[in-house]
């Protein structure tokens, strides 16, 4: 392992070690403000198609925005796993009578055939999960690289960028500076409990 992985593995098990700490009470207080503080950006406001997570291992909770999101009218996706390695992941409509299984790492995703999911490009925010972060928008996620492959578009994409992706965290999840890797996708911005962070964007 080199040093910068190295780093990176005690970064990881060090924040996932701090988020899951957080009470019952402090998580539900710091995921309804983070939907306070994302319910004020026109970012959200405009979009029409949103993909959201189902929260594990301490992850704040974007269940409220959920709620928001489809009590606005919009249309809201939760990820779903494919066996396509250059699309990993898509993402199936959630809708009250949404039938839900467990996927190989134990997290609920809607139960429907791929012919009815959209891929990440059809969506017009993003809105995803991480394990740490900077104020430039570089993400340290769980390793896997799930997201990264999915959005790997949007590097090769300067002008125009499509879904604009935002991730979700807890403020004790913020780092000075990550190193990254080649293949991962900077955040177009983060939201906190506490803060919106833009990277490339106002909103």
């Amino acid at each position: 392992m080199s040093p910068v992985d190295h780093q990176r593995a005690e970064l990881r098990l060090q924040k996932r070690q701090l988020r899951r700490a957080l009470t019952e009470e402090e998580q539900e207080r710091a995921a309804w403000q983070l939907a306070r503080q994302l319910s004020t950006l026109p970012l959200f406001r405009g979009a029409r198609h949103l993909g959201l997570y189902v929260a594990n291992d301490g992850e704040i909770d974007p269940g409220y925005i959920l709620s928001m999101a489809q009590n606005q009218g919009k249309s809201c996706y939760l990820p779903r796993l494919s066996k396509l390695k250059w699309r990993p992941m898509v993402f199936a409509k959630d809708h009250p009578e949404a039938v839900y299984e467990l996927n190989r790492f134990g997290i609920p995703e809607p139960k429907t055939s791929h012919r009815n999911t959209l891929i990440a490009l059809e969506l017009d925010l993003l809105l995803l999960p991480l394990v740490a972060f900077d104020t430039k928008g570089n993400r340290l996620g769980m390793g896997g690289g799930y997201y990264d492959r999915t959005l790997s578009h949007l590097n090769r994409q300067k002008q125009w960028r499509r879904p604009r992706v935002i991730g979700l965290a807890h403020e004790l999840q913020k780092v000075d500076q990550l190193k990254n890797k080649s293949w991962d996708v900077t955040l177009d911005g983060i939201i906190t409990d506490q803060h919106f962070y833009p990277a490339s964007i106002d909103a």
